[in-house]
Order: structure tokens, then C-alpha cells, then sequence
């Protein structure tokens, strides 16, 4: 069937003027022209930005599909927004539905979820104002983040802390910066590991696991995925993939990758984070809506060493929505 697709992108933050901004617009601008050019080789394709307009704008293009790469454009709920109104518009499309997408940015919920589905994750505690009383039960070092952000936002070496008073500041000072919450969850030291998921229940695939090495990361840095590691160190930073795993090990990672998966109903493509200490993972956070610049995001660095080159991995990721969208009509 000839579908019209719709590529719903961001529109550039010119409002913020930092670093963080900058390589967030610069790879959302890279992914979405790369993406453009492989489905207008199949399909009719337009570019549709989201902003305030987006409606009206998703009213007059007549798209059958959209293939969102959208983050939303405000609020802790931002990467649902999208997801909303093409549901209300009757537009089927790419990736996950509003529920996965709420859960799986407020880190704090998907933990919980994660804890209820018998997924592995650190102990943590949710801190709405930063007035909040310590939890007894957690162990230092204890690292800081963002409760709602991705792509490293808000994560730097003074993120891990070893006291309650290093704790409170961060809290503070990133409830001063990101929308609440705050969340501290207890520094797994060990092993680092990205894992890609494509695809929809009992036949989803697991990409090759992705194994990241900081120990040539200047140490003022912090060697661990911290914002300036993510965007200035990607030479010194080592990937290893398909990681060094017992056959073992590996099986019961990918085990709690896909409960994760299924638990907060992510759909069509995802990539976990994973810690590993004494050969025990756990599960950090999902991505829902992942990065999918060319050469520099992990999911397409997995596809690759799956031997599927970065055209393939979008067409796949396509037919993965396609089907699932076919399925679900032929069921009604």
C-alpha cells in the first residue's frame, strides 16, 4: 500500500542560548534530514514541524502514517504531546503510544513500574522541592539527575555524591534548572551497557549489546555518561559491540531489557540503559523515543554491527510500525 508519510520534527530552541541546546538542535536537525531522504526514496514524504500550529498543519497534509521524532514542545509530559494528537486526529503512527512516552521520561514512575515487574533497578528516591527527608535505606555514593530529561541533560561529575549535604545541593540546583522531579538513586559501579530494541512483543528484536568504556576519559570529566562525555569525549569513550558476555549474563540482561520494554508499553523501538556490578544488570532508564543521528547515536551503532546499515534500520523500524498498525486494523 502507498502510504503518505509524515516526518513530525522539532523546531529549533533559539531561545536557549547553551551547549546543551546547541548539540540537542544540531542532532535533531541531522536525524531528521537523514530520515527525510531514505523514505522519500519509497514514499510521499513531508517534513512537519511541531509547534503551536501543529494541528492545523497535520489537518492539511492528508498523511496516512507519521514517523515522529518529535520530543513535544513543553512540560513534563512533552514526549506524549505528539502521540496525543495524532491520536486525536486518527493518524496512525511510529513508536510509542502517550502512556509509554509519560512513563518512560519520568524516570521516577518507570522505576516504580520497573520494581513491580520484577526488573532489576537501583534503589532511589523522588525529590519533588528538595525538602524532603533522606531515605535511611539508601547507600552512598548516590548519583543526582533530572527526573524527566535525556541525552545526558543534567548529568555531570558532580552529579555522583558521597554525603547528604553534596546531595541536597544537586537536588536543589537541578530543581532550580529542569522541571521536577529530582532523582537520587544509589551509583552502581561496574559496567556500562546500551541496549536497542526494534520491534513488538514475543517478536521483537534485541540488537547486539552495546558496551561503553570510559577508563580514557579524563577523570575531571567524570568516567561515566555524563553530558560532556556524551557530546566532547566520543573518541576517548570505547564501544564494544557485541559486548564481551557469558552467554548467561547476557540472557538474563536481555530478560529484564524486555520486561522493561513491556512494562511500560513501549512499542515499534526503544534503547535501554544498563549497569552492571557483579554480573547482576540493572536496568537504568528506557529511552522511548531514542536518538537516531547517523554515526553518532547508539541505536544506529547496534543496527550496524547487527550488519544493517542506517537506511535499513529506518525502513525497519517503519515496517515494524506498519505492521503493527495493519495488525491492529485487521482486528477491529
Amino acid at each position: 500500500m502507498d502510504y503518505k508519510i509524515g516526518l513530525i520534527t522539532d523546531k529549533p530552541n533559539l531561545e536557549v542560548n547553551n551547549t546543551e541546546a546547541w548539540h540537542s538542535n544540531e542532532q535533531k536537525e541531522v536525524t531528521a534530514d537523514s530520515i527525510y531522504k531514505i523514505l522519500c526514496k519509497k514514499y510521499e514524504t513531508e517534513k512537519i514541524v511541531a509547534d503551536e500550529k501543529i494541528i492545523e498543519k497535520l489537518m492539511k497534509s492528508d498523511v496516512d502514517i507519521a514517523f515522529n521524532l518529535s520530543t513535544g514542545i513543553k512540560g513534563e509530559s512533552r514526549q506524549s504531546q505528539i502521540p496525543a494528537i495524532l491520536e486525536m486526529l486518527g493518524i496512525p503512527y511510529v513508536g510509542s503510544g502517550v502512556l509509554a512516552h509519560s512513563l518512560a521520561l519520568n524516570k521516577a514512575m518507570a522505576k516504580q513500574i520497573f520494581r513491580f515487574h520484577n526488573v532489576s533497578t537501583p534503589a532511589f528516591q523522588v525529590f519533588q522541592d528538595g525538602k524532603e527527608k533522606l531515605d535511611s535505606n539508601l547507600v552512598f555514593p548516590m548519583i543526582v539527575k533530572p527526573g524527566c530529561e535525556g541525552s545526558g541533560f543534567g548529568i555531570h561529575k558532580d552529579s555522583v555524591v558521597y554525603s547528604e549535604e553534596s546531595l541536597f545541593n544537586k537536588i536543589r540546583e537541578l530543581l532550580a534548572l529542569y522541571q521536577p522531579p529530582a532523582i537520587a538513586e544509589e551509583f552502581i559501579e561496574g559496567r556500562e551497557f546500551t541496549v536497542g530494541i526494534i520491534g513488538n512483543g514475543a517478536n521483537k528484536t534485541i540488537l547486539p549489546i552495546m558496551e561503553i568504556d570510559f577508563k580514557d576519559v579524563p577523570e575531571e570529566y567524570g568516567r561515566f555518561y555524563t553530558f560532556e562525555v556524551k557530546t566532547e569525549f566520543g573518541e576517548q569513550t570505547k564501544y564494544y559491540c557485541p559486548a564481551p558476555l557469558s552467554l548467561e549474563t547476557e540472557k538474563t540482561l536481555k530478560e529484564n531489557v524486555s520486561r522493561a520494554f513491556d512494562a511500560l508499553g513501549c512499542r515499534d523501538i526503544a534503547r535501554a540503559d544498563v549497569l552492571m556490578r557483579e554480573e547482576k544488570p540493572y536496568v537504568i532508564e528506557i529511552n522511548s523515543l531514542p536518538g537516531l543521528k547517523p554515526g553518532y547515536s547508539d541505536l544506529p551503532k547496534m543496527a550496524e554491527a547487527a550488519h544493517m546499515s542506517y537506511e535499513d534500520l529506518i525502513v525497519r523500524i517503519l515496517n515494524e510500525a506498519i505492521a503493527r498498525i495493519e495488525s491492529s486494523n485487521k482486528s477491529l
